[in-house]
């Protein structure tokens, strides 16, 4: 489908600016309209009120994550040098230092201001509070792929070679409970009610279980979705409902998306719907807040926002080389995006011929 042929026009461009390198991801303070933004030559970016500041400048050595605290108090990056920096409204206040280890995940606790971030084959938690390491949590099987808190933040969800790990927050001392799979979990992702946990898997299958049956049981049954073309590489739930009372959840595996809704009937299990449009590699799909408006960001340039997680409304253009990831602001009148060849647009939602933030 042709961007021109779409008449819908309910995002327009709001900002471009430019980091020197591939931006590797950005993410926004769930507080204000800040968003931070890294790179792979090392910077780390952020843009508020249509102008960017430097908050590190590149030292070639790749950014890979970056998150903000819930109340967007402290921000957190991770990258190629082992180091793990937070700082607390723009003063760094601390360093972990963890070379020649890559930290290329971390999370911050929904609820409180726990840190965690992979090192090697182990997953550590430290509290911004007495700023020490309060757990080192032991995968065993591989390096982490993928880090999810909880939203009420009870447990701590990590995937990788073999499955998915689950601890529970408030006893670490605990065995965590397995979703055992015979593959790697590339991804995974709590919904937004708690009561499901996906993981996307290299063996092109998607698993999902229910929360209760996995912390209760030693064989929580769950669903499993194939029939892919290849490795799931990213999944994420609507945080609304819907009439059926339980979320929609959105996978990518090469240039197409599948939407997963569970059906009333429980004998069918989650009901499949394909979207395709892309013609190259998904690189980020995200659900806008308290919608099914669905984004996806391509190595072919587009992002695609896909109404109510079924058609095309609207086509957004504008990175040369391809789109690297993309976040929806907490309110979902902005949508930022990052390029391969570093380029970092904002596109803001139109009300009355107007963006958001324009008088």
């Amino acid at each position: 489908m042709n961007p021109s042929t779409l008449n819908s026009k309910e995002f327009e461009q709001h900002f471009c600016g430019t980091l020197s390198d591939y931006v590797t991801a950005i993410a926004w303070s769930p507080q204000n309209t800040i968003l931070v933004a890294a790179s792979a030559a090392g910077e780390v970016t952020l843009w508020e009120n249509d102008e960017l500041t430097t908050l590190q400048t590149g030292n070639d050595a790749s950014v890979d994550c970056v998150a903000f605290s819930h109340d967007g108090q402290f921000l957190a990056v991770g990258g190629q040098d082992g180091r793990v920096k937070i700082w607390q409204n723009r003063e760094l206040i601390a360093t972990l230092e963890n070379a020649p280890a890559w930290i290329d995940k971390l999370a911050w606790n929904p609820i409180s201001n726990q840190l965690a971030f992979s090192l090697g084959r182990y997953v550590q938690v430290w509290d911004a509070d007495t700023r020490e390491i309060i757990v080192t949590l032991n995968f065993e099987s591989s390096s982490p792929l993928g880090i999810d808190w909880r939203r009420d933040g009870q447990y701590l969800a990590i995937c990788g070679h073999q499955g998915v790990k689950v601890w529970n927050s408030q006893d670490w001392n605990e065995e965590p409970h397995i979703l055992n799979i015979p593959s790697v979990s590339i991804a995974t992702g709590w919904s937004a009610d708690g009561k499901y946990l996906a993981s996307g898997n290299m063996d092109h299958t998607i698993t999902v279980v229910e929360t209760q049956l996995l912390t209760s049981s030693d064989d929580p049954q769950p669903w499993v979705m194939r029939g892919f073309p290849g490795k799931i590489r990213q999944l994420t739930w609507s945080d609304i409902i819907n009439q059926n009372g339980s979320p929609l959840l959105a996978c990518s595996s090469v240039d197409g998306i599948v939407v997963w809704e569970k059906s009333p009937d429980e004998s069918v299990g989650w009901e499949a719907t394909v979207l395709t449009n892309h013609v190259d590699v998904i690189n980020a799909i995200a659900f806008a807040p308290n919608s099914f408006l669905l984004a996806s960001a391509g190595t072919d340039g587009w992002i695609c926002l896909w109404k109510q997680a079924k058609q095309v409304a609207q086509i957004l253009t504008g990175a040369s080389e391809g789109f690297s990831c993309l976040a929806w602001h907490p309110q979902g009148k902005l949508l930022a995006a990052g390029s391969k060849d570093g380029e970092l647009l904002i596109w803001s939602k139109a009300t009355r011929g107007q963006g958001f933030g324009r008088k």
